[in-house]
């Protein structure tokens, strides 16, 4: 209890020391226990609410099975021997009540969802001399005569406050000068990504390509003829069944999207393995205008890539690392502002790129409320869900009219971690904000995109990347990972792990994390940009 509440206690109610209607009001004692209703956090009583409201089956069901186990334990022999010749002369019934549940046992075994287990996964790491500092971005921008004064000024502010560090990578052909952003550069930075990664992902999980029955490739601005999922079957001479898919334009959530493609495929397709690759290629689609809503890109983006192995195969719950348990999708291309908010155009010189609206965040504002209202009751505690429907039915009723705030749910209750698309320090910014997240909840997504910029669809791999090299995983931790892309979309899948889960040979920060997180990223992040 504070000093001034307790001087509060010992000063009598009116003139003098006397009472209220005859009522003395005495000192308090010393030796009195604390007043509880003052001196506990209601933090704590909401955790405790919440732990009594998620096991109230559980509180309930334990007097219940009580009774019976003392039930049964009264029983005597001849209870036992009555109830046995009962069954013998209901055979008929025993039979038809066996041969139910059988069937009922047999069909649900037979149409339940089969499970779905992430094996292991790998980024790609490129090499060091694609790393580009600060300076050198901004001298290369200068030198290829593309850029007015004020479209590097842009730049620079951008860079500036964007939260990427100096060690991100951008591909071989934007090194030149001037830079050669040609087709076979493309492929060759494609071939590098994909197969870089794959070959990681083959090596650490011993699995052989010819065992692989699903290729799901997504990659939103590059899609060659023969695809890139054409480009990886023949690398590794897939067999000639594999049902593979290339997916295109579908932004930075394409990686969820290909996951849930893949677990649908999965569901049909027995005993086989999933591959997901997910990546972007910058060597043609670097913006070399003057438009500023297009320049931004060319700030934030940064070459990576990761390969998924996925598998039904109940031998493989052992070994891997992940269960899924949701994927859920949200699609807001009906609306005109959210279709065009991410849009690849040509500006008026006759330049392309990919023009993003000022109304982005508002956007994925709204896209991220509707994924969560469906995404919530699938992993929020039963508290929470109720705490959240008697707050809008208060607001509806009660206090209609009136301004309300509205309950966030805590999703710190459903999930341990979460890997927040790092689409840059603004988006992780309001996600945090918005649900109310603590700095260590979005220190993944802060690292990741200082470490590696934005990878696009695999952003949310290096994250998670970056939670086993911390060692943070623990068995039945739940991962929520969150990403927004072109269309307009947000897209979620939440993990399970299946056992502590130790970072693969290859993880992409083994070299680094020591030097992370970098506390210069926070303080960029608290002071709005400004160091």
């Amino acid at each position: 209890m504070s000093g001034e509440s307790a001087a509060a206690s010992t000063t009598p109610v009116g003139g003098g020391g006397g009472g209220v209607g005859g009522i003395q009001i005495q000192p308090q004692s010393r030796t009195r226990l604390p007043d509880f209703l003052q001196s506990v956090n209601l933090k704590h009583v909401k955790l405790g609410y919440h732990y009594l409201v998620s096991h109230l089956l559980t509180l309930c069901l334990i007097p219940l099975m009580a009774v019976i186990v003392i039930e049964a334990t009264q029983l005597n022999p001849d209870d036992i021997r009555q109830l046995w010749l009962h069954l013998q002369y209901n055979l008929v019934s025993v039979i038809v009540c066996s041969t139910f549940l059988v069937f009922g046992i047999t069909v649900y075994v037979m149409t339940r969802p089969r499970s779905v287990f992430l094996v292991d996964y790998a980024c790609y790491k490129p090499p060091a001399e694609l790393q580009v500092r600060y300076d050198q971005f901004m001298e290369h921008s200068a030198l290829t005569g593309d850029f007015d004064e004020s479209s590097l000024e842009f730049q620079r502010k951008i860079l500036e406050r964007s939260g990427l560090g100096e060690e991100t990578y951008v591909p071989e052909a934007m090194h030149f000068i001037p830079p050669r952003p040609s087709m076979q550069a493309a492929r060759e930075e494609a071939e590098q990504v994909m197969f870089g990664a794959l070959d990681n992902l083959f090596a650490n999980t011993n699995v052989k390509p010819k065992d692989i029955g699903i290729l799901v490739v997504n990659c939103s601005l590059f899609n060659p003829t023969p695809s890139l999922s054409a480009m990886i079957v023949n690398k590794y001479k897939f067999r000639g069944n594999i049902r593979s898919y290339n997916l295109g334009g579908m932004g930075c959530s394409a990686g969820v999207i290909s996951v849930g493609l893949a677990k649908d495929l999965l569901q049909v397709h027995r005993n086989t393995y999933a591959v997901v690759v997910s990546t972007e290629n910058i060597t043609q689609n670097w913006y070399f205008g003057n438009k500023k809503s297009m320049l931004i890109p060319n700030c934030l983006f940064r070459v990576g890539g990761a390969a998924v192995l996925l598998s039904n195969k109940s031998k493989d719950r052992r070994r891997s690392k992940y269960k899924l348990v949701h994927v859920v999708r949200t699609h807001k291309g009906a609306d005109d502002k959210a279709f065009k908010c991410v849009y690849q155009e040509q500006d008026d010189a006759g330049k392309t790129g990919v023009s993003l609206s000022k109304d982005l965040m508002a956007i994925a504002g709204e896209a991220l409320k509707t994924n969560i209202t469906t995404l919530g009751p699938l992993v929020l505690p039963i508290s929470e869900q109720l705490l959240f429907f008697v707050t809008l039915i208060a607001k509806k009723t009660l206090f209609s009219g009136k301004k309300v705030k509205p309950y966030i749910p805590d999703f710190k209750l459903a999930f341990e971690h979460f890997c927040i698309h790092a689409g840059g320090r603004a988006v992780i910014d309001e996600l945090e904000k918005n649900l109310q997240l603590l700095p260590e909840h979005v220190e993944a997504s802060r690292m990741t995109l200082h470490r590696f910029g934005n990878t696009s669809s695999s952003s949310i791999w290096y994250e998670l990347a970056y939670v086993e090299a911390k060692g943070r995983m623990r068995k039945g931790n739940r991962v929520w990972q969150i990403a927004f892309g072109s269309g307009f979309k947000c897209n979620s899948a939440v993990w399970e792990a299946i056992r502590n889960v130790k970072p693969s040979v290859t993880n992409p920060w083994d070299d680094c994390i020591d030097r992370y997180p970098v506390q210069s990223v926070f303080d960029m992040s608290s002071s709005g940009g400004k160091e």
